[in-house]
């Protein structure tokens, strides 16, 4: 193999490197937008829940419920 092939084949290999590279990184950036949503959709969950929680507790005269007879 000459030369020449030698480092047009390195080049080739280069361009699809970097096109590969370019491809991973776009897609860690989409998965951390992706994350980083999911994240304030939890939290926003999390905040309801212990909203609805307070609702809960204010509606039973903040008595504990016993617990359910078992089996």
């Amino acid at each position: 193999m000459s030369l020449e092939m030698r480092i047009t084949e390195l080049e080739t290999r280069l361009a699809f490197q970097d096109d590969t590279l370019q491809q991973l990184s776009d897609e860690v950036l989409a998965q951390n937008r992706l994350i980083e949503r999911l994240q304030r959709q939890v939290e926003a969950l999390a905040t309801r829940q212990r909203e609805l929680a307070g609702q809960v507790g204010q509606l039973g005269g903040g008595e504990d419920e016993p617990p359910p007879p078992h089996y």
